[in-house]
């Protein structure tokens, strides 16, 4: 699974209902939320 960091926990969590979409620039991200706080995570890479 993807792991991001999660701004409000201040700590690395694994991204719960994880999405593959593509940045405007043209790279890949991955969009989901954190499973404790619900907040919305992103990571930049594939």
């Amino acid at each position: 699974m993807a792991e991001a960091y999660c701004v409000k926990d201040k700590r690395k969590v694994e991204i719960k209902d994880p999405q593959q979409i593509t940045m405007k620039n043209g790279k890949p991200a991955i969009k989901g939320t954190c499973p404790d706080c619900g907040t919305s995570v992103f990571k930049i890479g594939g």
